[in-house]
């Protein structure tokens, strides 16, 4: 008798140390089933991207005949090579590729460097209507960008700078309001310490933008100097207002007429399509380690301000 209510007891010891160890494990299951939810959404959200990318690959190897078959193959057969030679050669793009260059690198030295500045001010210097004139500069990013088509097309018209670069570079040396607004939250982020350290050894402002904040900010700067690269570089309608010669054509009006001369030769255009994307995707995994690391630090920096 005292043998069995010693084993019932040792049993239900068991069952209860078994259903606490159990009921322990819940938790940790349930983190790696919603992890691996998460990798699935992440894994599909990327195939539903991938998609038109490996479809303009694809076209851009097929002849004419295949881009016409239905259904539609996704392996070209035989693949084509010639299309990136005939369709680079049917237009001056390599002329556009360099407008292109010229035009977005100057425009992202123009504008990393004139929203450091004013960034620096809002978030390092106190002066009297500081955040004031902060708000004013982050509403100008509620004015549509058509509103001031008329205004500024006049104004360069009197400039005589129409069919020139300039309306397409000069405009990023007065800085902008977003790129100024992500670099102030990433200052504000940096030990004032710093600055008064530099202030004893006798340092200007100017000197201490230069040698103190510009090296701690190379992640920050290269999220803005990406961002600005690839707006620079897509950028059509900008091009199609202020440019009007074949010579100083961009990447993106290059493909417009691309596509309205040969718009039945869908293999051609796609192949000039997936060489204008080689610039950009080559400028964003250069730059990938500054670009993800700038963007968690800030959001971390926007958090705290």
């Amino acid at each position: 008798m005292a043998r069995s209510d010693a084993s019932t007891a040792l049993n239900r010891s068991q069952g209860t140390s078994t259903g606490i160890w159990a009921w322990g494990q819940q938790p940790k299951v349930r983190r790696r089933a919603l992890r691996a939810f998460i990798y699935l959404l992440l894994i599909l959200g990327a195939l539903l991207v991938l998609v038109p990318f490996a479809w303009t690959i694809s076209t851009s190897l097929k002849t004419e005949k295949q881009t016409l078959e239905f259904p539609p193959t996704w392996i070209p057969r035989p693949v084509v090579w010639e299309n990136y030679i005939i369709a680079f050669t049917a237009r001056p793009f390599a002329r556009y590729y360099a407008n292109s260059l010229f035009i977005a690198v100057t425009s992202t030295i123009g504008q990393t460097l004139s929203s450091a500045l004013v960034a620096f001010a809002f978030a390092r210097m106190r002066f009297r209507g500081r955040d004031p004139l902060f708000i004013l500069v982050l509403s100008t990013m509620m004015i549509p960008f058509h509103v001031l088509i008329i205004p500024r097309f006049i104004i360069f018209k009197e400039l005589g700078w129409l069919d020139t670069f300039w309306p397409l570079i000069i405009p990023n040396f007065f800085g902008g309001a977003f790129s100024i607004f992500l670099l102030r939250q990433y200052y504000m982020t940096i030990p004032l310490d710093l600055d008064e350290a530099a202030k004893i050894d006798g340092a200007s402002h100017f000197r201490i933008f230069w040698n103190v904040i510009m090296p701690i900010a190379k992640p920050a700067l290269g999220v803005v100097a990406v961002f600005e690269f690839l707006s620079s570089w897509r950028d059509f309608f900008g091009p199609l207002i202020y440019l009007s010669s074949d010579r100083h054509f961009t990447v993106p009006l290059g493909l417009y007429t691309f596509q309205t001369e040969y718009f039945t030769e869908w293999h051609l255009f796609m192949a000039a399509s997936a060489m204008a994307m080689t610039v950009p995707l080559l400028v964003f995994f250069l730059a990938q380690k500054y670009f993800i690391g700038g963007v968690a630090l800030m959001g971390g920096g926007a958090s705290k301000g």
